[in-house]
């Protein structure tokens, strides 16, 4: 992936695509409240969590008003959401590694029916505002239940609950962060100031990693952070996805991928590095099957691996896609994966037959920079850098979505495990915000009334 660093974690989109420039950009509110110089703040955090922009959030009551979701005033700007949206489309630049003829992609694509709503919009907070540090790295929202979800702001890894409507700092990297494991021979050193740039929580383990190759393990139930330390020195070492997982013992590992090329694995227990697997060019992203038996290897090239997770060896090679890749997850089957390309397509692999992919989805404007299934393996959420994520209905054979349209940057997308919500985090200088969806649940028996 392309390195790029930066002293100032505020939103970076702005400096990769072209946004349109009205005269009233509906983005720049008179003075907006925003962190401008993040090197004297150690929290982005108050007691009183600034309790008086609650005014700033909207509810599913309050859309259903006519309300904006995100609270753009619309009816104050000299222009219309749609024509504002026309623009958008018009003038909005996708980021390309390989300059590759697209010629004839549009047509491969399934034809799909969009308009379906799966999801309901619930509520959206400004209280909590998602951030970025790499314009290619997104994985930064993380549902642990239908009320908790876990985000990047800045320096600091927030909890922010949809029941008490309230936010939480978790960890804070901008002071110095010793780990409280001591055990001979374990690698770990004390950090500071880590720009995070990709995360995971699961199994009650919240797992960062950062743009210097850093690794930060904390259990969430325990005080201070377990453990930590840089994976790499290579001077190009950011750490692009770390996933938490069980192996086919049962074990639960940690996973991260690196810009040195090399993908390791951790015990989560000792911390110990129990495989390194060295691969052709810088690792973007990786996920692991079900099962454990095998992992999804995706990079700086236009061919996605299938890896046997004992061995190492490559037993799958994907081809197919244009540009490099950023975002892969497995259907709850394992039968199924599914690659984000920056060739603005999302690929489907039978994992029995991976000679061609058995489908293709398309964004609107950019790369798929995120994807999640639901546990259940009905729904996938596909998210492009800015403005969209899809939800394609699995039963149908994907050609029925749902299309969630915003504007600002998506910092990550995240279902609850019980498939109930599903949670969206904007990176945006004044909509910075975190959206949340529920399921929606028709009535059968109303249905057969009616």
């Amino acid at each position: 992936m392309d390195y790029f660093h930066s002293d100032h974690l505020e939103y970076l989109g702005d400096d990769y695509y072209d946004f349109v420039d009205f005269e009233d950009n509906p983005f720049l509110e008179p003075e907006p409240h925003r962190v401008a110089d993040l090197d004297s703040v150690d929290s982005d955090i108050e007691d009183d969590f600034e309790s008086s922009k609650s005014n700033t959030d909207t509810s599913a009551v309050e859309a259903r008003n006519g309300k904006d979701i995100q609270g753009i005033p619309w009816e104050r700007l000299n222009f219309t959401r749609d024509k504002y949206r026309e623009a958008r489309l018009k003038q909005y630049k996708n980021y390309e590694n390989l300059s590759r003829s697209r010629e004839g992609l549009d047509k491969e694509c399934l034809q799909v029916e969009k308009g379906k709503t799966f999801y309901d919009f619930q509520f959206n907070t400004r209280l909590v505002k998602s951030t970025i540090v790499h314009f290619q790295l997104r994985n930064l929202i993380w549902a642990t239940s239908k009320h908790d979800v876990y985000l990047m702001q800045n320096y600091s890894v927030m909890h922010w609950s949809s029941l008490l409507r309230r936010g939480k700092e978790v960890l804070n990297v901008a002071t110095p962060i010793v780990p409280t494991m001591k055990r001979p021979g374990l690698l770990s050193q004390s950090l500071s100031r880590v720009q995070i740039s990709t995360m995971a929580v699961k199994e009650n383990l919240l797992v960062a990693g950062g743009f210097q190759g850093e690794l930060i393990c904390r259990y969430l139930n325990q005080p201070g952070v377990a453990f930590c330390t840089k994976v790499t020195t290579d001077e190009n070492a950011i750490t692009n996805a770390v996933n938490i997982y069980h192996n086919h013992n049962g074990s639960l590992r940690i996973m991260t991928a690196n810009n040195d090329a090399a993908v390791r694995v951790y015990d989560a227990e000792s911390f110990a590095c129990v495989n390194c697997f060295s691969f052709d060019w810088s690792v973007n992203n990786t996920s692991v099957s079900p099962d454990g038996k095998l992992f999804a290897v995706l990079g700086d090239s236009t061919e996605c691996l299938i890896i046997d997770a004992s061995s190492g060896k490559i037993t799958g090679n994907l081809k197919g896609h244009l540009d490099y890749s950023f975002a892969s997850v497995w259907h709850p089957d394992g039968r199924i994966l599914a690659t984000g390309n920056q060739d603005t397509t999302c690929r489907l692999w039978d994992i029995r037959n991976l000679s061609k992919s058995l489908a293709m989805l398309k964004g609107n404007m950019g790369a798929i920079r995120a994807l999640r299934f639901t546990s259940d393996g009905r729904f996938l959420a596909m998210a492009e850098p800015a403005d969209f994520v899809h939800v394609f209905d699995a039963e149908s054979g994907y050609v029925k979505c749902q299309e969630i349209d915003i504007f600002g940057e998506i910092a990550g997308i995240s279902f609850s495990p019980d498939a109930e919500a599903l949670f969206v985090g904007v990176a945006d200088r004044t909509y910075g915000s975190l959206l949340e969806f529920n399921r929606t649940h028709y009535n059968c028996y109303l249905d057969s009334v009616f």
